[in-house]
């Protein structure tokens, strides 16, 4: 369908009403209206598998599902008859629910390296009770986070570092370090600086970000240089703090157990969401018994508030994450992932060259977790072609915010997304040149969602 044909005017209107009702829209900034080109943000209706509908009708093979946490595809079989089971059941009680002992020695069998779990809602739930506890144990007031990766959490102590920080106190951000990924002398120097100061250091084990200009510290597949993940265990054990890995991402897409299971370093604590529930709301915290139990009853110090949340462990969630492992498990799910991805990553490299564009759409991370990057002409990050890219592939029935794979996929979806992209291709290619895609725009380029002004 020509860009100039497709319209979404039932999604445009349903747009302005979530804008009168909501702030920004959406309740995830990253899915804001503001991140697709303008008046061409689908409103969902309905998802199956590896398509959504929108409320205009139109089908989508659609990628990054959830922001990630949909890595089996939706409404899957499995998952939806566990959840169903639990609804006749009761959902929240004034004690435990068996459920949650059924769901704990689950977890902790598909993660080995801890000993001890807690559920929560979301992921800045868990990080921020992991950076509470480190504080706690070891009676320091600063967090290390790794300042080349994203987000770990909406709470003070990490927004006050991005671009948003309206509303965080400034001696709440002072407390706030960053370490370089990949720079073990450069985090040693910042331990050394800030000796018995620093609680603990917290990052993704592994990153789907390219190495900065000059740097070999990681490749784009996402993995950590050899050592690099031991390295900062030793520093940790030897400064004193506590090692975090964040897995929200690496978690079942990396392995089931995540980086940890896959590259063999044990961190102190860990923290775990998206894909554990196939989009039902669950997430954890887990590691060491003897850090986690100080925000149990069972040790004689100072009561840590670790979590309480009342629907932390609502039964229907929890039946969802089982579900998810046991699938994972048995039909071997990260393979499916790696494969698929695979094989999407070739094709969109494989159109890109054909096209005269393989320098300037450039597929980065590991299989399992694929991003795009959108070049201009000087090989620079554009949102102007992102969002030219965006409108095309939207009106080829491609929702690619990202190329992260759910299972849910065939062999004809990504046959038909890579065929989709040639056609977005060829358009850059027009684009670049004229040196200029503001004809193929037609509105306002989308924007970062982590930006200082609306």
């Amino acid at each position: 369908m020509d860009t100039e044909e497709f319209q979404l005017p039932l999604s445009r209107l349903a747009n302005e009403r979530l804008h009168t009702m909501i702030p920004g829209g959406a309740h995830t900034y990253a899915k804001g209206d503001d991140q697709y080109p303008e008046n061409l943000a689908p409103v969902i209706s309905h998802g199956r598998g590896a398509h959504v509908w929108d409320i205009d009708g139109n089908r989508y093979v659609e990628y990054g599902s959830g922001l990630r946490s949909v890595s089996l595809g939706h409404a899957h079989p499995r998952v939806i008859e566990a959840v169903r089971r639990e609804l006749d059941r009761g959902s929240n009680f004034v004690r435990p629910s068996i459920v949650e002992v059924e769901a704990a020695e689950r977890f902790l069998a598909t993660v080995p390296t801890a000993e001890m779990v807690k559920f929560a809602k979301n992921g800045s739930d868990v990080t921020t009770a992991a950076v509470r506890l480190a504080r706690a144990v070891t009676g320091r007031p600063r967090v290390a986070i790794c300042g080349d990766q994203p987000f770990f959490s909406v709470d003070d102590w990490f927004i006050g570092t991005t671009p948003m920080s309206a509303g965080v106190p400034a001696a709440t951000t002072e407390l706030t370090l960053a370490f370089p990924y990949g720079d073990l002398a450069a985090t040693e120097e910042l331990l050394t600086r800030y000796q018995d100061e620093v609680a603990c250091l917290i990052l993704e084990p592994a990153t789907h970000n390219e190495p900065s200009q000059g740097s070999q510290l990681r490749s784009s597949r996402g993995d950590p240089t050899p050592g690099y993940l031991a390295g900062l265990r030793e520093l940790a054990d030897r400064h004193g703090c506590v090692l975090i890995f964040d897995e929200m991402i690496t978690a079942f897409r990396w392995s089931e157990a995540g980086a940890q299971g896959l590259y063999g370093v044990v961190p102190d604590l860990s923290t775990f969401g998206k894909a554990l529930g196939n989009g039902f709301a669950v997430s954890a915290l887990a590691g060491r018994r003897d850090l986690m139990e100080w925000g149990g009853l069972r040790h004689s110090g100072d009561r840590v508030f670790l979590l309480s949340t009342t629907h932390g462990a609502e039964t229907h969630s929890l039946a969802a994450a089982m579900a998810v492992q046991t699938t994972y498990a048995e039909e071997g799910i990260t393979a499916q992932l790696h494969a698929l991805g695979e094989r999407l990553a070739a094709g969109v490299r494989e159109a890109a060259a054909g096209m005269g564009v393989g320098d300037h759409i450039v597929v980065r991370g590991r299989a399992s977790n694929l991003v795009y990057a959108t070049l201009d002409e000087n090989r620079q990050p554009s949102q102007q072609y992102r969002t030219l890219f965006l409108r095309q592939l939207l009106a080829g029935g491609v929702l690619a915010p990202s190329f992260v794979v759910s299972s849910a996929l065939s062999e004809a979806d990504i046959d038909r997304t890579v065929d989709t992209v040639a056609q977005a291709c060829a358009v850059y290619r027009k684009a670049l040149d004229a040196a200029d895609p503001t004809p193929w725009l037609a509105g306002r380029p989308v924007k970062p969602a982590f930006r200082r002004l609306a």
